[in-house]
């Protein structure tokens, strides 16, 4: 007998016509063609059983050797199935030898024909195989047994492959024990993305790779779902559009899925398919309860036993859904045999999901019953605890589904819009919506007024911190911890809970209004409490910001980056890799990094970081981001990165109330940068500009202290840099005091005080040594006949020393008691320079960038860059303005004023 009309036996067959192709399987084929005595091929109906066994016959040549019986939902007689069998067996090679013909007799035995069959078969030497496609339809029980002891006594020579729908009572555990059992399912039928565009190439049908995806997806890669996608797709005019509306609601699958499965299941089957298709997943307590029957946990079990589309979700098998197309099919037949009942059945759900403790699925299920007054006290009731587990992303589709009348009409909706809102960067949205909130309080009934108090003390504590708006922070932070202990809000049970999260947001608070000191025992204090009441999402908020304090005060820097990484692993646990905060670890890795001169690594976490910027929603975090990229241009030397970097940050601390403590870092790295570049016009109309507390703050003194040197003016260097040097205007992180001393040693030296040069050189030595903090003597590095005579000659400093003098450069970048390289006029070309680096030099002069200058000569962007890198080499110098003044020093260039 050959395959049956109307079984599965195409779903796999490429809807091409006249190639009668199959996509090819090798890795089931491997496993059909084992030793093992039994193969059992157990999937849903079109899941590509009978093809894929026909496509393993004829690449593994066994045609003459396999004998093939199609079994039909009347083979219910035994005489009739056994004679099929010997009629399969006797028209192979071996079978028509061993296997006598028998003709048909009423008193004819199945039990006896086994007996004979085995009698038969028993000298059977070569490899003989029996295929047994749709054993499900073997209804007598009698028949299975008999089945069951020709397997089990089958000769050794003789394989058998049964496939099935759904497993039979065979005794094959005996089998599977003695490893004579090999199982193809489901699971290893589903088609694969590569295998699944095989197919619809072979249709004749190009779809784009997210189309592709999508229907892949969307069929869960069931083998009748993707042919019968490619039929539709091969006559269809826009196959783009007919991938992303495809369901099964689609008429082919419904039709399919209709006669192969849903008609096939009882009256009360069908019921409970039907009611309960409008959820996600399924138990059999929530089945019970939307059919009014019981038993709906063994249905369902029975169901996923008979592959019939339904998938158990654990390991008991007490959770379940419904392939996607199915529950398509299921709700388009509900809606059309009961669409009335619908809305009663999603309101039962939701409450059944409130009381058993899954808010999302009743807030979804109300919802969609368009019950959005029990939706939104859900919301509100919840979304403490939401906010507080980071679920913002949630809480924002969620509130995509309400109708946007809804969102201002209702006091409690309206705070929690306004949340939304400051999560997406909005502050005068968020401010409108608080506002509705707070004139909506005398709508909410009584006994829910204290929680909106929580809901909005909550949510302006937010706005607070968003806005770097201390004192509003600090406000707050004590109105939330009164709101907390008040005894209406007590059924919310989380008193502690806004004592953390109080805590740990006026800490972040204060981090970033510079007040160091007091922002860290509020850190610590609300991680403490975090971790005790298992909020992960505060803790690892207050660990961020912990982080960055210890990147800034403590050296050496092993303490910074154990912290950093601790938080970049809570992150990674929890999914929140994408979240602001752990941009604050990755800067911090990066900062160390820097300093330790290993930019490539730095710039990778630096990269990360700035993968995770939401800079309207979080601007300080973003500025704090901006700042260790333009500290990493400054150590690579790219002064107009650094230009380019601040004009960033500063675009962002217009977004605050108080921008000066995040931004004057930065501002700080600007001013080194155009020192660098020679542009001390600009640096000095910049500092002029900073209001009187920006200028007595330690980065700027330290900017400053550089200015002078390059301006020839040492004195005034040291009076800039003296309030660092002794503590009052402290600079963090301390690496940055290395530096410090290193400008005073620079300016000492052209005051003529060795002494004094030699100690502020040895003070830097001391602070960079524990972090092997390179950098702090490159910014602005001395000359190597300066650093030669002022580093101290000690043993535990010897390795510094030497890897310091390896990466200092022949010349001083900074101008010092006559020193400048500007007056440099000892130094030699050893090089000379090539005609094309001499037509580079040429616009360096100008304001033309590179991708400008490659453009005037024709020339790409990376062929200039190399020019300009050799143009450095050989003049000696660290960057564009040093470059230029070199070759006009040189007479390679004319003196003429240069281009700002």
């Amino acid at each position: 007998m050959g395959p049956a009309e109307g079984s599965d036996a195409d779903a796999g067959r490429v809807a091409h016509p006249g190639t009668g192709g199959v996509v090819s399987r090798p890795d089931l084929t491997r496993r059909l063609g084992a030793s093992a005595r039994v193969t059992v091929v157990s999937a849903p109906p079109g899941s590509g059983k009978s093809v894929l066994l026909q496509s393993w016959i004829g690449e593994a040549g066994l045609k003459d050797s396999t004998g093939w019986v199609s079994v039909g939902r009347d083979d219910r007689d035994p005489q009739r199935f056994w004679l099929s069998v010997l009629g399969a067996l006797r028209q192979t090679s071996a079978g028509s030898r061993l296997v006598r013909e028998l003709t048909p007799a009423p008193d004819l035995d199945g039990w006896a024909l086994v007996e004979r069959l085995l009698k038969d078969l028993t000298p059977l030497q070569d490899r003989l195989w029996l295929v047994l496609d749709d054993v499900h339809e073997l209804g007598s029980a009698e028949v299975r047994r008999q089945l069951e002891l020709l397997l089990m006594r089958g000769p050794p020579r003789l394989r058998f492959v049964l496939a099935t729908r759904h497993d039979l009572r065979l005794g094959l555990h005996r089998l599977r024990l003695e490893g004579e059992l090999t199982e193809i399912r489901a699971a290893h039928l589903r088609f694969s993305l590569a295998e699944a565009r095989e197919l619809f190439a072979g249709a004749g049908v190009e779809l784009p790779s997210s189309a592709l995806t999508l229907l892949h997806a969307r069929t869960e890669g069931w083998a009748a779902g993707l042919r019968l996608a490619a039929l539709s797709l091969a006559r269809h005019p826009d196959p783009e559009r007919f991938a992303a509306g495809f369901s099964g609601s689609e008429r082919t699958v419904a039709e399919y899925l209709l006669a192969e499965v849903l008609e096939r299941q009882s009256e009360e089957v069908r019921r409970l398919l039907l009611r309960t298709s409008i959820l996600e997943q399924v138990n059999g307590e929530l089945a019970d309860l939307l059919t009014g029957d019981e038993g709906g946990e063994r249905v369902l079990q029975e169901l996923e036993e008979a592959n019939a589309f339904v998938v158990a979700l654990d390991v008991a098998r007490s959770r379940f859904r419904y392939h996607q197309l199915f529950a398509d099919l299921l709700q388009l037949e509900l809606r059309r045999t009961a669409s009335g009942e619908i809305a009663a059945l999603r309101q039962t759900a939701a409450q059944w999901y409130a009381d058993h403790g899954y808010p999302m699925e009743a807030i979804r299920q109300a919802q969609a019953a368009q019950d959005w007054a029990s939706a939104a006290r859900l919301l509100a009731d919840h979304w403490p605890g939401l906010q507080l587990d980071g679920k913002a992303a949630t809480v924002h589709a969620l509130l995509g589904r309400f109708p946007a009348e809804a969102r201002t009409a209702d006091a409690e909706l309206a705070v929690l819009a306004a949340a939304d809102e400051l999560a997406a960067g909005s502050l005068a949205q968020a401010e409108w919506f608080l506002g509705l909130a707070a004139r909506g309080t005398a709508s909410v009934p009584p006994d829910r007024r204290g929680q909106l108090d929580v809901l909005l003390s909550m949510v302006r504590l937010l706005l607070a911190r968003q806005r770097m708006n201390l004192p509003a922070a600090a406000e707050e932070a004590q109105r939330l911890r009164v709101v907390a202990d008040a005894p209406d809000t007590a059924p919310l049970g989380l008193s502690e809970e806004l004592r953390a999260l109080a805590l740990i947001n006026l800490g972040i608070t204060e981090y970033w209004g510079g007040r160091l000191a007091e922002a860290e025992p509020h850190l610590e204090h609300g991680i403490t409490l975090a971790r005790r009441i298992a909020r992960p999402y505060l803790e690892f908020l207050g660990l961020a910001h912990r982080t960055s304090i210890a990147s800034v005060r403590s050296s050496p820097y092993a303490l910074a980056e154990e912290r950093a990484r601790q938080t970049i692993e809570l992150a990674r646990r929890h999914g929140w890799t994408d979240e602001p905060a752990v941009g604050i670890a990755y800067i911090s890795l990066a900062a160390g990094l820097i300093w330790r001169r290993r930019l490539e690594e730095a710039a990778d976490w630096v990269r990360r970081a700035e993968r995770t910027l939401r800079a309207e929603a979080e601007p300080t975090t973003a500025i704090a981001i901006r700042y260790v990229r333009a500290l990493l241009e400054l150590a690579r030397g790219r002064d107009q990165e650094v230009l380019a970097t601040f004009q960033a940050a500063e675009r962002l601390s217009r977004l605050l109330d108080a921008p000066d403590w995040p931004l004057m870092r930065t501002r700080a790295l600007r001013l080194h940068a155009l020192v660098r570049l020679g542009e001390t016009g600009r640096a000095e109309q910049d500092i002029a500009e900073i209001g009187e507390q920006g200028r007595a703050s330690g980065e700027i003194r330290m900017a400053l202290g550089a200015l002078r040197i390059a301006q020839d003016d040492p004195h005034a260097a040291t009076v800039a840099l003296a309030p660092v040097l002794d503590g009052a205007a402290p600079v963090p992180p301390t690496t940055w005091l290395a530096h410090a001393c290193l400008l005073e040693a620079i300016a000492r030296d052209a005051l003529g005080d060795p002494a004094a040069a030699r100690d502020a050189m040895r003070r830097a030595l001391e602070i960079a040594k524990p972090d092997g903090a390179l950098t702090a003597f490159l910014f602005h590095p001395p000359a190597r006949e300066l650093f030669d005579r002022y580093a101290p000659d000690r043993s535990e400093q010897e390795a510094l020393v030497l890897e310091i003098r390896r990466l200092l450069p022949a010349e001083p970048k900074l101008g010092a008691h006559g020193r400048s390289p500007r007056r440099a006029g000892s130094f030699r070309l050893v090089d000379p320079l090539s005609k094309s680096e001499i037509r580079v030099l040429r616009y360096m002069p100008t304001s033309l960038s590179t991708p400008e200058i490659a453009r005037e000569l024709s020339l790409s962007v990376h062929t200039v860059r190399t020019h300009v890198r050799h143009l450095f080499a050989k003049l000696g110098a660290h960057g564009r303005s040093e470059a230029v003044a070199r070759a006009r020093a040189l007479g390679l260039l004319a003196p003429s004023g240069r281009t700002t």
